[in-house]
Order: structure tokens, then sequence, then C-alpha cells
């Protein structure tokens, strides 16, 4: 039993990682017209949000005994948490940068 839902989650895993690999390919093959560095980031923190909210559901679709799926569980969550570190590393530099380009005398 634990070991059909281990191998279930790294298929579930596989397939994210394939499917991740297929759209930065997409991505990167179609030169879009730039969109703009708003919607960039609109799209990004709508994601890291996304992730965030199935993390959620999924931990309590876990405690109440709706999944015994513990392995989709972790790995949701460090998703989530790594998304969210990410954001946070992002953020930082942005505030850095802003502070720099106000020292900056005119």
């Amino acid at each position: 039993m634990i070991k059909n839902v281990a191998m279930q989650a790294y298929r579930n895993a596989l397939q994210d990682a394939t499917q991740l690999s297929q759209n930065i390919r997409s991505r990167t093959e179609k030169k879009a017209p730039a969109e703009g560095f708003g919607n960039m980031l609109t799209e990004s923190l709508s994601k890291v949000n996304a992730m965030d909210e199935q993390k959620s559901a999924m931990i309590e679709e876990f405690a109440s005994g709706k999944t015994q799926n513990v392995h989709e569980l972790m790995i949701s969550m460090q998703k989530a948490s790594v998304a969210m570190q990410m954001t946070s590393a992002v953020r930082g530099k942005v505030i850095q940068a802003y502070q720099e380009l106000m020292r900056m005398p005119f």
C-alpha cells in the first residue's frame, strides 16, 4: 500500500517535472512581444499563490483523512516553500535596487 502510494507520488512528480520542462521550452521558443515586467510579476505571484492554496487544500484533505498520500503532500509543501523563498528573495532584491536608486545623487 505504502509502496504504491510512493510510486504514484514519484510518477506525479515526474509528470510535473516533464510538464515544467515543456513549459520552459515553449516559453523560450516563443519570442512573444514584451508584455511588461508588471505582467510577468503578477503572473509569477499568481502561480506562487496557487501553489500555496494547493498546499493548504492538500493539508486539509490529509488532516481530514480524505487522502493518505503523504508523499504528494510533502512534495506540494516543498514546492510551495521553495516558491515562497524565491519570491521573498526577489522581493528583497527589488527593495535593495530601489534603495540603491534612492541613494543616487541627481
